[in-house]
């Protein structure tokens, strides 16, 4: 069976977003606590990578995440959600939910914060 190769495209204390050979973006988070101009910058990133290769698709690999504060959910809905929403494609994304009770908590009110502003999110638990 051959390894896919998964390309770095960015990395900072956040999290690695990575290039999938299938065509979509695989977004890693750390377990390490988060300033919120590098979750800007590491999701304005992820935003680039889908428009750089006109793709739709992404991966959010949160199992590690530290749970988001108010800033950051603020930012996450308002602004990055928002933005992506208001683009010409739509935009698929699926999430391996944290392992943190909290952190999966704090994902679930951004995702339902986005389904009340009419973005289609889902998410799926992640195994192990």
């Amino acid at each position: 069976m051959l390894a896919l190769s998964l390309r770095l495209y960015f990395e900072n204390p956040v999290g690695r977003i990575l290039e999938h050979p299938d065509g979509y973006a695989l977004v890693q988070y750390k377990a390490d606590p988060r300033q919120l101009d590098h979750l800007q910058a590491f999701l304005t990133h992820a935003g680039r990578l889908l428009q750089l290769r006109s793709w739709h698709r992404l991966l959010g690999d949160q199992r590690l995440m530290a749970p988001f504060n108010d800033d950051e959910r603020s930012w996450i809905t308002d602004y990055w959600l928002d933005r992506k929403a208001n683009e010409a494609h739509a935009l698929y994304g699926a999430v391996l939910l944290p392992h943190d009770v909290f952190a999966r908590l704090s994902v679930s009110q951004i995702m339902q914060e986005a389904k009340a502003a009419s973005h289609d999110v889902s998410a799926i638990s992640g195994a192990g």
